[in-house]
C-alpha cells in the first residue's frame, strides 16, 4: 500500500513542531497537521523556557539537533542562569521569551524544513486497521495515509475551560477543543483520565505602577540555551516583582467556594509544583505573603504574565485580589485568569518508544502523556519523532537510559510509575545528577546524534572542534604541575606542605578560578573561557562520578535481564495480585526497569528474576 507519509503528526505545539522536525531528520517523509499556521510554537502558557531540570531537558534536546534551545535564544529578552551559587549540576538555564518572536522562530524552522509537509486542517479521527495505525481522518473527510502518527494533542482533547462556575469547551482561551478524537481515544480502551492546569490573568503593564515595585534584570553574562549560539539576538529587559498580602488572602479564602476547584467543578488533578493562588492560601495558611513575577511577552506588547497567582476563581474576585497587590491597585487585567481540563492517556500503555505497545504505528507525546510545561512536552516530542521515523522506515528503535539523560529519567518515570499529577521535571528525580548536567549535555548526547544521522553539518562540526579544544585544554592542564606552597600563595584553599598536583586537579579544588590558575600556568591565558569553565566543570565532579559510574555498572548488569515481551506474570505465585496487574499493565522490559515500578520489593524482584533465568535457558 503506497503511504502519502512515512509519518504524521498531529498538533503543532511545542512536542509536534519537536516531533516533525526529528522525524525529518531521521529520514522520514512527514506531515504536521494543525489548525493553523500560526499556531506552530504558540506558548499558551508562560512565555518562559528552561529552569530548574526543565533547562536540562532544553539543553539535552539542543544536543540531540532539536528546535527548542535555538528558538528560544533567538527569542529571549532575559536569561538568567537560577542556581548560580550552586554547583554546576543543580544550576538550570531560563530564559523570558518573546512570545511573538518565539512563534515567529519556530513558523520559519518548521516552514523551511526540506521533507515537512504542513497541512491545515483537524484531525478527528485515527485510520485503524488489523496491521495497526494507518493514518487519520480530518474533519473535512479527507484522509492522509501513513506507516505512523504521533498525536501531541496538548490540552485539546475535551478540554473544558473553568472560570468560577462558568464553564466553556476548548482546548486553550480562543480555540475549540477536540470532542471525536477524544471519544474515539478512549473507545480504543488506552485508560484515560483527567487533569488540569491553569493561568494567570493577563495585565496591562501600562497600568502598573513600576517605580514601587523590585526590579530583576538578567544575568550580566547570558548563559545560552544552544551549544551553537553565542550571546542574545533580542533586547534585554528586566521583570519587576511583588507580593500578595493578607488582604489578597482573605479575599480569595472568602470566595474559595466560588473557584472552579474548590467549588467541586473540577474532577481532574492539577500540579503540586505550581499550585494556583487558592491552592497556595489554603495549603500555606501561615504564609502572610507570596511572591509574583511580572514578566513582560514581548518587546513591543504591553501584556505582563503574574507568574505566581494563576486562578480559576470568578473574574470580578480576581479583580478584587489583584488589585490588593502592592503595585497592582490601579491595574487593567486583560484577560481573566482560568483553570482547564483535559484528558490525558496513562503513559503505562507507553513502550521507552513513546509508542503504545497495544497498537502499532501509533505514538504519544507531550501533555496527553500526563506531563506538564513545554520542555518536558518537546524532549517527549522529540523522541516520539524519532522513534516514529525510524519504525516507519524499519529501523531500529531509539530509547534513553536514566543514567545517559534526563529525557531517559523522565520517559522512563512515565511508562514505569505513571502520573497521579501533571508530570514536572526536577533536578532531584536523577540519580546521576552529577554526571547529568546542563553544561555537559552535548558530550553525553551529540555523539550519538551523530551516530544516529540527525545532526546537520554545522552541529557536527561546531561539536567536533569543542571536543578538539576540550581535550588540548585537559592535556596542557593535566601535564603542568604546581606546589601546594605556590597554590596557597595564589590563593588556593590548600595547605603548604600539601603535595604536587596538576594544574587540572588544581581546578578542581573549592573555589578555584581561572584567574588564581593563569598566574602559575601562563598558558592557561590562551584556553577560550568557556573551554576551561567546561573542563573545571569536569574536574570538579570526577570523583564523584568515578563512584557514581560503579552504580551505573551495577544498573547496565540489571539492565542486562531483558525480561520477554510475553512473559506470564500470571504464573508468579507469589507475587500480590496489585504488583501482578501493575506488571502486566507495564511490561518492564528489563529487570532494571521492573525494580522502579511503584510498590516492587526485593522479594518479588528476586522472583521474577528467577523465572526470567529459567525461561532464558529454556528458550535457549
Amino acid at each position: 500500500m503506497k503511504h502519502d507519509f512515512d509519518v504524521i503528526v498531529v498538533g503543532g505545539g511545542h512536542a509536534g513542531c519537536e516531533a516533525a522536525a526529528a522525524a525529518v531528520r531521521a529520514g522520514a517523509r512527514t506531515a504536521l497537521v494543525t489548525l493553523r499556521e500560526t499556531d506552530l510554537g504558540v506558548m499558551s502558557c508562560n512565555p518562559a523556557i528552561g529552569g530548574l531540570g526543565k533547562g536540562h531537558l532544553v539543553r539535552e534536546i539542543d544536543a540531540l539537533d532539536g528546535l527548542m534551545g535555538r528558538i528560544a535564544d533567538q527569542a529571549g529578552i532575559q536569561f538568567r542562569l537560577l542556581n548560580r551559587r550552586k554547583g554546576p549540576a543543580v544550576q538550570g538555564p531560563r530564559a523570558q521569551a518573546d512570545r511573538k518572536l518565539y512563534r515567529a522562530a519556530m513558523n520559519r524552522a518548521i516552514t523551511s524544513m526540506p521533507g515537512l509537509s504542513l497541512v491545515l486542517g483537524e484531525v478527528a479521527g485515527l485510520h485503524i486497521t488489523s496491521h495497526g495505525i494507518r493514518g487519520v481522518r480530518l474533519a473535512d473527510g479527507s484522509e492522509l495515509a501513513s506507516q505512523a502518527v504521533v498525536l501531541t494533542t496538548g490540552t485539546f482533547l475535551n478540554g473544558l475551560i473553568h472560570i468560577g462556575d462558568m464553564r466553556s469547551p476548548g482546548g486553550r482561551i480562543g480555540d475549540r477543543n477536540s470532542v471525536d478524537l477524544a471519544s474515539q481515544i478512549r473507545d480504543i480502551g488506552l485508560g484515560v483520565g483527567r487533569l488540569k492546569t491553569g493561568t494567570p490573568p493577563r495585565l496591562d503593564g501600562r497600568t502598573i505602577d513600576w517605580d514601587r515595585l523590585e526590579s530583576q534584570p538578567g544575568d550580566e553574562q547570558p548563559v545560552m540555551f544552544s551549544f551553537l549560539s553565542r550571546a542574545p539576538v533580542a533586547r534585554q529587559i528586566s521583570c519587576g516583582i511583588t507580593h500578595t498580602n493578607t488582604a489578597t488572602h482573605d479575599i480569595i479564602r472568602e470566595n474559595l467556594s466560588r473557584s472552579a476547584m474548590y467549588g467541586g467543578h473540577i474532577e481532574g488533578v492539577g500540579p503540586r509544583y505550581c499550585p494556583s493562588i487558592e491552592d497556595k492560601v489554603v495549603r500555606f495558611a501561615e504564609k502572610e505573603s507570596h511572591q509574583i513575577f511580572l514578566e513582560p511577552e514581548g518587546l513591543d506588547d504591553h501584556t505582563i504574565y503574574p507568574n505566581g497567582i494563576s486562578t480559576s476563581l470568578p473574574e470580578e474576585v480576581q479583580a478584587a485580589y489583584v488589585h490588593s497587590i502592592h503595585g497592582l491597585e490601579n491595574v487593567q487585567i486583560l484577560q481573566a485568569g482560568y483553570a482547564i481540563e483535559y484528558d490525558y492517556v496513562d503513559p503505562r500503555g507507553l513502550d521507552s518508544r513513546l509508542a503504545v505497545k497495544e497498537l502499532s504505528g501509533l505514538f504519544l507525546a507531550g501533555q496527553i502523556n500526563g506531563t506538564t510545561g513545554y520542555e518536558e512536552a518537546a524532549a517527549q516530542g522529540l523522541v516520539a519523532g524519532l522513534n516514529a521515523a525510524r519504525d516507519a522506515t524499519e529501523k531500529s528503535p531509539v530509547t534513553f537510559a536514566r543514567n545517559e539523560s534526563y529525557i531517559g529519567v523522565m520517559i522512563d518515570d512515565l511508562v514505569t510509575q505513571g502520573v497521579s499529577e501533571p508530570y514536572r521535571m526536577f533536578t532531584s528525580r536523577a540519580e546521576y545528577r552529577l554526571s547529568l548536567r546542563a553544561d555537559n549535555a552535548d558530550q553525553r548526547l551529540t555523539p550519538r546524534a551523530i551516530e544516529l544521522g540527525i545532526t546537520s553539518d554545522e552541529r557536527t562540526r561546531a561539536f567536533r572542534e569543542k571536543l578538539e579544544e576540550l581535550d588540548t585544554a585537559r592535556t596542557l592542564l593535566a601535564g603542568a604541575e604546581v606546589t601546594s606552597r605556590a597554590l596557597n600563595k595564589a590563593g588556593f584553599q590548600v595547605n603548604v606542605d600539601g603535595p604536587k598536583r596538576s594544574a587540572l586537579e588544581a581546578l578542581a579544588l573549592p573555589e578555584a578560578t581561572a584567574e588564581q590558575l593563569e598566574a602559575l600556568v601562563p598558558e592557561v591565558a590562551l584556553l577560550d573561557a568557556s573551554i576551561l569553565k567546561q573542563v573545571q566543570n569536569d574536574a570538579l565532579y570526577a570523583n564523584y562520578i568515578a563512584r557514581q559510574e560503579r552504580d551505573v555498572e551495577a544498573l547496565r548488569r540489571d539492565e542486562a535481564w531483558e525480561i520477554p515481551e510475553d512473559f506470564q506474570y500470571s504464573l508468579l505465585s507469589g507475587l500480590s495480585n496489585e504488583l501482578r496487574d501493575k506488571l502486566e499493565r507495564v511490561r518492564p522490559r528489563t529487570l532494571a526497569q521492573a525494580g522502579r515500578i511503584d510498590g516492587m520489593t526485593p522479594a518479588a524482584l528476586t522472583l521474577i528474576l528467577a523465572h526470567v533465568r529459567r525461561e532464558v535457558r529454556r528458550r535457549a
